[in-house]
């Protein structure tokens, strides 16, 4: 079992910034992917950006030059830096743990982009 606790969503304006963090805890190890997804009003769950086990990240098109996905294996945690927030980046942020057998999500972190 792997637990993600999410934090760090909040209101801010357009064009600033956040970073959202993911703690991980259990059975660490076993996971092979983490990323993070989020969940507009009224739309589907989407894919943001993605960090695998020996390095590579993946990032959605929208958000290319703008977000950053990190990892500090240390602490067991994954960051999501978010920079120049857009209105449309309005939703829940949520975390993502994949073992290739199982797939873990944490319970979300709100981020409203509003003036």
């Amino acid at each position: 079992q792997v637990q993600l606790v999410e934090s760090g969503g909040d209101l801010v304006q357009p064009g600033g910034s956040l970073r959202l963090s993911c703690a991980a805890s259990g059975s660490i190890s076993s996971i092979n992917v983490m990323g993070w997804y989020r969940q507009a009003p009224g739309k589907e769950r989407e894919l943001v950006a993605a960090t695998f086990k020996y390095g590579s990240t993946n990032y959605a098109e929208s958000v290319k030059g703008r977000f950053t996905i990190s990892r500090a294996n240390a602490k067991n945690t994954v960051y999501l830096q978010m920079n120049s927030l857009k209105r449309d980046d309005t939703a829940v942020y949520y975390c993502d743990a994949n073992s290739g057998l199982m797939t873990y999500w944490g319970k979300g972190t709100l981020v409203t982009v509003s003036a």
